[in-house]
Parts: structure tokens; sequence; C-alpha cells
């Protein structure tokens, strides 16, 4: 016999709805290259620090497993928090907790950059997280209300576009502010590059962005959000400093517990919603058309893609002693035509649409998995390599953008905050996981010279083939 929930409670408004002012170009404009700005700001911070790891490592004297926890702190405070941060939207108003999510986030950017040693850059990346997780779920929203018709979803094509796309010129740009080492700034320099440019957002953000709206009253659920916290870092912690402690029993006894873990915040948000409460994961955004597929689907493939960034960021400055400049600038190709994938995909004809995701795993995967095996006798990375990467960003670009667009242009605006909340916790926890897990293949099959290093690479790459192909798979089915 099956369970019935009870409906999802209707959110009550603190303000009496509005009708949305309406806008002319240049202020519609004006608030799409802010949020977008704040947006790629917070998703550069997901991978600009890749490129510089051997530079850290080499001036903190950090170990593989503090390295990990660098790049992946920031990414758990991020997802985990995202949906309480778009409930804070609701209810504050988008505008204040847009702001204040970029004071933050600025703020944090300064004291990353100024840290000291690898517990203080740790806690700072948390910190900026945490600010990451109050400004970006107001993105989402800020579009669905702001634009209609062709204009939204030329907006969200954008937006999707700026999520992953953001992850590439992370690596790039990371690799030429290391390299330029501005007044001796070295590997600091790819947080404080935040510094101005929130400073700026700070300014002009309270004068563009629409002070109107709904308002509404949001509770948070602080039951899931706590549980939810604890289980990812139960899954993550041990992933992270197994490999370096030899696996001892402890790790095993945490990566049982994050099972249970993930079965309670499943429990609790179902007891919170019997109680008329209002769930991390609202089950009206859950039943929207092909929300929960997506949501796996981005999870799995942001898994291997944020992976795969940080293995090949170490392996081409640790193993092939390429400059943190070089290894950025390798991977322009994978940008720019991931890019122009992402932006363009919606003039192929309708009826490819739904085929196209899965093609483009697979077109992805075989990538991959044929650039590993080049490398895996310790060889330069040459023009195969760039056409390679070329070839992946357009896999990537033709699945990623138009499964999240497709999916989002169908949730009613009310339930707009929830279900981008949703998306990108997933495409986060995707990174996180990724990080842990692949990065710790890497790291524990390494070795010590050059060639073993190279053959961890190649092992790496075939296992991450594998699960691109398990979400072209559910790509294929979440398309149609």
């Amino acid at each position: 016999m099956t369970q019935t929930l009870p409906a999802q409670p209707v959110p009550v408004p603190l303000t009496a709805p509005e009708a949305a002012p309406a806008l002319d170009s240049r202020r519609t404009f004006g608030i799409l290259a802010i949020i977008l700005t704040g947006q790629f700001m917070a998703v550069l911070d997901s991978s600009i620090v890749n490129v510089a790891i051997p530079s850290i490592r080499s001036d903190l004297n950090t170990s593989g497993s503090a390295l990990q926890l660098i790049v992946a702190g920031y990414v758990i405070a991020y997802a985990v928090l995202l949906v309480t941060g778009a409930r804070l939207g609701d209810r504050f108003s988008q505008r204040r907790a847009f702001v204040a999510g970029l004071a933050l986030f600025t703020i944090a950017s300064l004291a990353c950059g100024l840290a000291w040693d690898e517990a203080s850059l740790i806690v700072f990346r948390f910190v900026q997280g945490v600010g990451a997780a109050a400004m970006v779920p107001q993105v989402m929203t800020l579009i669905q209300r702001t634009f209609t018709g062709t204009a939204r979803a030329r907006a969200l094509s954008m937006y999707s576009a700026i999520i992953s796309g953001g992850v590439v010129v992370g690596q790039v740009l990371g690799g030429l502010i290391v390299y330029l080492d501005l007044f001796g700034s070295g590997w600091r320099g790819v947080f404080l590059v935040n510094v101005p440019i929130g400073v700026a957002l700070l300014v002009l953000a309270p004068r563009v962005l629409p002070a109107g709206g709904p308002r509404f009253q949001r509770k948070v659920d602080v039951p899931g959000l706590v549980t939810l916290t604890v289980s990812v870092l139960l899954l993550v912690l041990p992933l992270v400093l197994g490999h370096e402690q030899d696996w001892p029993l402890w790790t095993w006894i945490l990566l049982g517990a994050s099972v249970f873990g993930f079965a309670g915040f499943v429990a609790i948000e179902r007891w919170v919603a019997a109680r008329g409460g209002a769930p991390l994961f609202a089950q009206r955004a859950l039943r929207a058309p092909g929300l929960l597929l997506t949501a796996a689907t981005l999870f799995v493939i942001m898994s291997t893609f944020g992976g795969w960034m940080f293995v090949m960021a170490i392996h081409l400055q640790s193993t092939l002693g390429y400059s943190a400049l070089h290894a950025g600038l390798l991977f322009i190709p994978m940008g720019l035509t991931f890019a122009v994938a992402s932006l363009r995909w919606d003039r192929i004809p309708a009826r490819f649409h739904a085929p196209m995701i899965p093609a483009g795993l697979v077109l992805a995967a075989a990538s991959m998995v044929t650039l590993g095996m080049l490398l895996r006798d310790g060889s330069d990375f040459g023009p195969v390599g760039w056409i390679l990467f070329g070839l992946m960003g357009v896999g990537n670009g033709l699945a990623f953008s138009p499964l999240m667009t497709r999916t989002l242009a169908k949730v009613p605006m009310e339930l707009a905050a929830d279900a981008s909340g949703i998306l990108v916790t997933n495409v986060q926890l995707g990174v996180v996981v990724g990080i842990a897990v692949f990065g710790t293949v890497f790291l524990g099959s390494a070795g010590t010279t050059t060639l073993s290093a190279a053959h961890a690479l190649g092992g790496t790459a075939v296992a991450e083939g594998i699960v691109v192909l398990v979400a072209a798979a559910l790509g294929a089915r979440a398309a149609r």
C-alpha cells in the first residue's frame, strides 16, 4: 500500500503580492549583469583554487587531505545551505539576501587571501561558502520574476552556462593569476581577485536590483539542515582523510554512518512535511516534471566534472611539471566549446533536443577516457589533448545546459526558489563527492614516480568515464 504524503502548505505572504513593474531593457540588462556576475564569482571559487594547489602546498606545507578540504570545504557549505538561503530570500527579499551573502562572500575572500596556515584557510573557505549559499539562490528567483517568454529562456541558458562554464574559466583564470603573481600575492591572488569585484557589486546591487515583489513567511527546516550537513560530512571527511591514514576503522564507521544519516534525512523530511512544516526539499517542488531525474543526472555529471578538474590540475603541474599558467591555458578549449554549446544548443532543431543530452554525455565520456589513456605513459599534453578537451566541453555543454533549462522552464514561478535550490544543491554536492572520491582514487594510487602517477590518471579516467555513461542513461530518461 502506498503512502500519500500531505500536501505542502502554500507559503503565506508577508506582504501583499504586487504586479511586477515593467522594466526597460537597460534595467533588465543591469539586473542580469549583476546577479550573473555574483553567480559567476560563486561558481568560479569552486575551481579557481585547483591550479593554485601546488603553490598552496609548498607555501603552507599542506597535506593532500588538507588540499582536498580547501577545495571541497567551500562547496560543502555552499551546497548544504543553498535551500536555506533561498528561504531567507523569500522571507526578507531577494535583494537583501543577495547583498548580505555578497558582503559575507567578499569579506571571506579577503580572509582567505590573508590566511596564515592550512587550518585558517579551510575555515575561511567554509565561511566563503556560507556567503555564496545566501547569494546564489536569489539569482534564479530574480530571473524567474524579472524575465518572461523568450527573454526568460535566454536568461536561463546563460545561467546554466555560467554554473558549469565558470568551473572551466576558474581553471584558466587561476593559472593566470598565480603566474602573474601581482604584488607578490602568489596563490593568494585567486581569492583576493573577488574583493574589488565584490565591492563594486555591493555598490551597484542596492541601486539596481528590484526591492518589490511578494515576501513569504518561509520556515527554516533546522532538523533537515542539521541532518543533511552531518550526513555530507560523514561521507566526505573519511573519503578525503582515509587514503593518507591507510583507511583506519573510524573511516569505515563514518562511511557506514553516512548511509544511516541520509536515510534519516529522508525520514525527517517526511516528518517535517507531515507536521505542516517546510522541509528542506519541498515535496511540491520535487513533484515538478522531471526534477528528481534531472537532479540525479546533474549530480553524477558534476561529480565526474569536478573530480576530473581537480585530478587534471594536480597531474599537469605535479606530474608533468607545467606552470600554473600553462596548466590553466590548457583548459581554454573546454571552456570555449562548453560556452558555445551551452548558449547555442537551442539552435538545434527541437526534435533532437532529447537525444542530444545522452549523446553529449557519451561524447564527454569517450573524450575523457581517450585522454586518460593517451597520458597514461607519462606523455606530455599535446595537440590531441586540446582536441579531446574541446570535445569534452561540447559533450558536457550539450547535456548540462539544456537539461537544466528544459527542467526549470517547466517550474511554476512560486516554486522557482525551491526548485533551483534543489538542482544547484545537487550540482554542488556532486562536485564535493567527485573531488573526494576521484581525488582519493588518484592520490591513493599515484605513487611517487611520474609513471605511477600517469597510470593513476589513466585508471581514474576510466572510472570517471564509466560514471559518465551512467549519467548518460539517467539523462536519456530525464530528457523524456
